[in-house]
């Protein structure tokens, strides 16, 4: 659920920088952005080359997440058919995503920083009526929508965000990202619904 998610939002980013840099291109098969792990992507070996896979200058990283206790309905018992069947209650997820720029020319990284923010000014929700299929990956049916809000941070707050990644510091943004729901399809327990009270009078 989560890694359909970020798919989806870093091949929507990437269509978008595709579209704006290079027009001409497919964006199904042109990669400036993706999912990655910032860190690694600084790495390099002894030749200079990137320590992962990622060969794309923008990456997406999933740097944090919080239950979204408010959205949580306490009902466990869900009326399925003609069975009333026992559930946990859903677990409403946010996710808080890094968006960074891993590239050799600061005035690039600046420009696709630039696009990141014009793309989610734009298209701040995304859902599966909104967003075409990529390659044949499209939004999980149990997502409805996602919704996604800049996250603005202080001097501080970007400090200890790189510190605890342990790269160096790269043009970027933060945003939070609303709402996942997990749900595992197995009930705890299935019972009969309740037809009707009947009240036995006791005789002497």
């Amino acid at each position: 659920m989560i890694d359909n998610a970020l798919k989806v939002i870093a091949n929507e980013v990437n269509r978008y920088i595709v579209r704006k840099l290079d027009p001409d291109r497919d964006p199904t098969s042109t990669k400036r952005m993706m999912i990655g792990n910032v860190a690694k992507a600084q790495e390099g070996d002894a030749g200079g080359a990137r320590a992962d896979s990622s060969t794309a200058p923008g990456l997406l990283t999933l740097v944090n997440l919080e239950e979204e206790r408010n959205a949580r309905n306490p009902n466990n018992y869900v009326k399925l058919n003609d069975k009333i069947e026992y559930r946990n209650p859903k677990l409403y997820l946010n996710l808080y995503c890094l968006f960074s720029v891993n590239h050799s020319s600061y005035e690039t990284a600046l420009q696709y920083l630039s696009l990141i923010l014009q793309c989610f000014q734009y298209k701040n929700v995304i859902t599966a009526k909104n967003t075409p299929s990529d390659n044949g990956l499209t939004l999980d049916p149990k997502i409805e929508k996602l919704i996604l809000d800049m996250v603005s941070m202080n001097a501080e707050q970007v400090n200890h965000l790189w510190a605890t990644l342990g790269g160096k510091y790269l043009p970027s943004v933060l945003y939070k990202v609303r709402l996942i729901t997990i749900e595992e399809d197995l009930a705890d327990m299935q019972a009969e619904p309740v037809s009707g009270i009947y009240i036995n009078h006791a005789t002497e």
